[in-house]
């Protein structure tokens, strides 16, 4: 028995770990390119549901697109009636492992073909950069999760032999639902449905145990996975928890629904019906399947009236901050999570910003300007990529540069904005044409930021950077001018040395903008720095 154990142990390692490569090292391939996709393509609730079915097969984890999901929410890229058919799709998408698991970790001995995936992906891995590596240790995960799977099954078998669970296999409601219970508890230790199901179907297989025990453990499995979701909620944003939400209600009822409904069904089919020639390992895949697109039936006709309901049950709370970007469930995409802090930099520089132009118009001082916003956005920021797990991905480690090159520059010019009393003296003397020119340069980037490109336009860019050349260009020339009105007017020559001091604070104002602007800009495009 001792033995049995230490193999069983050791299959669900193995088939976790393999998960894990495959699925960190697939999100971090496509990186990015996720984020442009679900906001791309989920514009209606069957898109949305589509995109969620396509999102959980690429990156194999049901679990990995909720995080996302609920990350993607708070940082704004989805909204949460997208966010909904996201869910459905994904608890979809899940059982896409189940029928691999039956047709090929089940029905065939891939180990030997599993060991040379590995010895290969392992390769790829040491000798590949970039993508190269990154398919080396997916391909080397695809190789270790059916080793895992063959240990699994191996170790049932023998369990099998041993342990007689024949009194868990009457019809008795309780017993049933004790079993649904084991199968939440088994989700919840493994963190993995799909390596639940995967020891389901391996128990199956080997006898240990008969097929009813089979469908009510994955009902309980398909449960347990909203406890991820539940912990990710936690302290997250409102629509994050509603997000959630929707996860947790959404496989409860659809597991009420298959536990009275499908599964008696399904059972009658396999006696008596069309499903009597069929493998039970197969039988059990299309059983998660089948619920899964029944709860996608019962809840798709009605998102507008489910996402009414969550909205009262779960109100928003406004506060004004920018920072409910910073969700630490997008860390399971790190691409995403970095977009997320660019966001919240992008948005409270813009209402900094706004401040700032009100000062140049003359609708505020320039002493008013409050910068404490900023400095707690760059504090959470710094704590948030703290946190934030290294990427393997070079596009998103040079995705990363760029944001701490954002940084610094914010942090240069928010020690600018504290002098920003130097306003108050311009507008005493400085043309008005300039300040025009300068307050529309700044009010067009505040709402540039505010409406969150990607990549600020180049145009834009190309033009303010020529403006701060202009106005290095005509430092010499304006401190001459400053002197020539001093003498003029008669103005004291302290108030005269206030005005250059002054003048000179707009133009580093201006230069140390220009360089921030070059940091978001398209990194395909090269400018000189000025």
């Amino acid at each position: 028995m001792q033995q049995i154990i230490i193999q069983l142990a050791g299959g669900i390692g193995m088939f976790l770990l393999g998960m894990s490569l495959m699925t960190d090292s697939l999100k971090a391939m496509a990186g990015e390119s996720l984020r442009q996709w679900l906001g791309r393509f989920t514009g209606s609730p069957f898109k949305a549901m589509m995109s969620g079915i396509g999102f959980t097969l690429v990156v194999q984890s049901s679990t990995a697109t909720t995080l996302a999901t609920i990350g993607f929410v708070s940082a704004g890229v989805l909204s949460f009636t997208q966010a909904i058919g996201v869910i459905i799709g994904a608890n979809i998408g899940t059982t896409s492992t189940g029928w691999m698991v039956a047709l090929l970790g089940l029905k065939f001995s891939v180990s030997m073909v599993a060991l040379p995936m590995v010895g290969v992906g392992a390769m790829m891995k040491l000798l590949g950069k970039n993508t190269v590596a990154l398919l080396g240790l997916a391909l080397a995960g695809f190789g270790l999760l059916f080793i895992g799977i063959d240990f699994l099954q191996s170790a049932m078998a023998g369990f099998a032999e041993q342990v007689d669970l024949a009194r868990w296999s009457n019809d008795d409601v309780l017993t049933r639902l004790i079993l649904v219970l084991i199968g939440i508890v088994m989700t919840i230790l493994l963190q993995s449905s799909s390596a639940a199901i995967t020891a389901t179907l391996a128990a199956l297989a080997g006898g240990a145990i008969d097929m009813p025990q089979a469908l009510t453990l994955v009902i309980g499995q398909n449960i347990g996975t909203v406890a991820t979701a539940i912990l990710a909620a936690i302290g997250a944003t409102v629509s994050a928890k509603r997000t959630a939400a929707v996860h947790v209600v959404f496989n409860v009822v659809t597991a009420v629904v298959a536990f009275f409904v499908l599964m008696p069904l399904l059972l009658w089919q396999v006696r008596t019906g069309w499903l009597q020639d069929w493998d039970n390992v197969l039988v059990i895949a299309l059983f998660h399947t089948a619920f899964s697109i029944m709860g996608a039936m019962i809840f798709m006709p009605f998102t507008r009236q489910f996402q009414w309901v969550l909205e009262r049950m779960i109100p928003e709370r406004i506060d004004g901050a920018h920072t409910h970007y910073l969700d630490e469930s997008l860390f399971s995409v790190p691409a995403v999570a970095i977009s997320a802090a660019k966001s919240a930099l992008n948005q409270t520089v813009a209402a900094t910003l706004s401040q700032l132009v009100k000062a140049c118009r003359g609708e505020m001082s320039g002493t008013a300007i409050d910068v404490a916003q900023l400095d707690d956005c760059l504090q959470k920021v710094d704590e948030y990529l703290n946190k934030m797990p290294v990427s393997q991905s070079q596009a998103d480690q040079e995705k990363l540069m760029r944001l701490l090159q954002l940084i610094v520059y914010i942090r240069v010019i928010r020690e600018d904005l504290i002098h920003a009393e130097f306003i108050d003296v311009l507008h005493g003397y400085a043309d008005a044409s300039l300040m025009r020119e300068v307050t529309a340069k700044f009010e067009q980037l505040a709402e540039y930021l505010a409406q969150e490109h990607e990549y600020l336009p180049s145009e834009f860019v190309a033009s303010f950077v020529q403006f701060g050349d202009s106005m290095k260009a005509q430092k010499t020339d304006v401190r001459l001018a400053i002197i020539e009105y001093s003498a003029h007017t008669q103005t004291h020559a302290a108030d005269a040395l206030n005005l250059i001091v002054a003048r000179r604070w707009l133009d580093r104002l201006v230069k140390h903008t220009a360089k921030m602007l070059l940091v978001l800009e398209s990194p395909k495009v090269k400018h000189e720095m000025i």
